[in-house]
């Protein structure tokens, strides 16, 4: 099975306590969004840290441009 953008940046990030600390949030906000997807105000810090597109994690905010 192919890992979700989230669990992709989880282990860029080495952990998802890693990625927690670099964002400035709680390891169980990290487990939180695998069930209720990223926040907004998280998607451009995650793809800062970890290369993990802002449209993989959140196609619906940053829809690909033709």
């Amino acid at each position: 099975m192919n890992p979700t953008p989230l669990e992709r940046a989880i282990l860029a990030a080495s952990s998802g306590k890693a990625l927690a600390q670099i964002l400035g949030v709680t390891p169980m906000a990290v487990s939180y969004w695998k069930v209720r997807g990223v926040p907004a105000r998280h998607v451009l810090p995650i793809e800062k840290a970890t290369g993990v597109s802002r449209h993989e994690l959140r196609p619906d905010l940053y829809p690909l441009v033709a």
